[in-house]
């Protein structure tokens, strides 16, 4: 079986793009498909910041009853959490046509109806001016999002996954996760300028400009995308063997006890959205009284630190594991993000800010730059994109209700400690997760999720049984 290693140092032409070797194979394409991977992904987050910032400082005034100002937020956060409700109905169909047709065909559509979702957000009528039509309607565009996040990370890292060199699959992945840190960081810049208006504008017309500014990123993701050839790896399994009628049933069948280590893994997304959506609304709520625009400089510049820190992250992870590294994030996230609460609670600024950069920017990244590798590393090439598609999904949508259930465990007196343990709680299934499972780091791409059988060691071609 020929290998799907491409030297890092090679260059990409001058061949065009995705031209056949000479064994009748595209040549693998890790820098487009990591540029790929980092512009929907930089949208979604874009997306996933703007809308949180606006959960927390805007809809609850502009969409929901504002004379019960807990309830309204209340709502708004629910809200919020719909988006990952929908992400794995979205799993199913899109983790089933990615493994049968492609992953260029989902990038694609998922970064279409991305882009779209979050631009009529943007155009919806106010509860003044449609009065319930306009929380449903929200909730639809929410839905719709959610359908497509679904199958964005997991297809981008597929796709990356497959093209990138054997030993460095961890940092070509990685731009993965380096999207999202651009995308909140260029949806925080966004929405600056937008934050320090004046009430007035704020809650008319300047919350919307942000969501009508996600055309821009989505018309660039597009071009980007169409010219990306579908990766080697994939291509071989295709023509070798065909793919999976039912890629799912094969994914649930075979790889069942990895598609629930990667549940309990998705689960330290709680860390970013308990970042950047709770602690925002707690901060520069009435018992605190933080600036806003303070804030969300915080947020800026945790992001751009982990712009950094990702990378450099999944290079170590290239050379000693997987695991210690997912490991160091987790344990690192659940203790340092109740140091972060309870320097919003004193309200001390220096704090804040600094428990917030090394807190999400730095030991946040560890874990959270590393699970394309990670994740992806558990399945074979046929049902890739549905194992972590279903897995991340599932984990996400829980994440993305810890919004909502922190809102709750805190009430009205905003009890910042319980919130704080709830985060450690659940950062402790991604520890376990990555204490069961199995190390990948120096597996050749052809055969990751596949079992070694028998006394010669060698791979049972095709088996889809993970590697015990």
């Amino acid at each position: 079986m020929p290998s799907s290693a491409t030297p890092p140092d090679a260059p990409e032409g001058p061949e065009p793009p995705g031209a056949p070797d000479p064994g009748g194979t595209p040549q693998g394409q890790p820098r487009r498909a990591a540029l790929a991977a980092w512009i929907g992904s930089a949208l979604e987050y874009y997306d996933f910041f703007i809308y949180g910032s606006a959960a927390a400082l805007v809809f609850p005034k502009v969409f929901f009853d504002d004379s019960d100002p807990a309830n309204a937020t209340l709502l708004s956060m629910a809200t919020f959490g719909v988006a990952y409700a929908a992400r794995p109905v979205g799993a199913l169909f899109l983790g089933h046509f990615g493994d049968r047709i492609g992953r260029k065909k989902v990038m694609v559509f998922t970064l279409l109806l991305m882009g779209l979702s979050t631009f009529l957000i943007g155009c919806l009528p106010t509860r003044a001016q449609a009065g319930d039509a306009a929380p449903v309607l929200l909730v639809i565009c929410r839905v719709l999002g959610g359908i497509s996040a679904a199958g964005e990370q997991a297809s981008a890292t597929s796709m990356t996954l497959e093209h990138a060199p054997e030993h460095r699959r961890a940092y070509f992945t990685s731009f993965t996760l380096s999207g999202t840190q651009a995308g909140q960081l260029l949806a925080t810049l966004v929405f600056l300028p937008v934050a320090a208006l004046g009430d007035d504008a704020l809650l008319s017309w300047g919350w919307r400009v942000p969501f009508l500014c996600s055309v821009v990123v989505a018309v660039v993701g597009y071009v980007i995308r169409r010219t990306l050839q579908e990766p080697p790896a994939f291509t071989r399994q295709a023509s070798a063997e065909g793919v999976d009628r039912l890629p799912l049933v094969s994914l649930l069948r075979g790889h069942w006890p990895d598609v629930l280590r990667v549940v309990a893994g998705a689960l330290v997304a709680s860390v970013s959205t308990i970042f950047t959506v709770w602690s925002l609304a707690f901060a520069t709520g009435d018992s605190v009284g933080m600036d806003r625009t303070f804030m969300l400089w915080v947020g800026a510049l945790a992001n751009l630190v982990a712009l950094a820190a990702i990378p450099l992250w999944a290079t170590l992870s290239d050379r000693v594991g997987r695991r210690p590294v997912f490991l160091a994030g987790a344990a690192g996230s659940a203790v340092l993000m109740f140091l972060f609460l309870w320097a919003i609670a004193s309200g001390s600024y220096p704090l804040t800010a600094l428990l917030g950069i090394l807190a999400f920017g730095v030991v946040y990244s560890a874990a959270n730059g590393l699970w394309p590798a990670f994740y992806g590393e558990m399945f074979p090439t046929r049902v890739r994109l549905s194992g972590v598609a279903l897995g991340t999904q599932i984990g996400f949508a829980l994440s993305g209700f810890a919004v909502t259930f922190a809102a709750r465990i805190a009430g009205p007196e905003e009890d910042w400690a319980a919130v704080g343990l709830f985060t450690a709680a659940l950062c402790v299934p991604p520890v376990l997760a990555a204490l069961t499972a199995r190390e990948t780091h120096r597996v050749p791409t052809d055969e990751l999720g596949l079992r070694v059988r028998g006394a010669t060691g060698k791979v049972a071609a095709g088996s889809g049984s993970p590697v015990r």
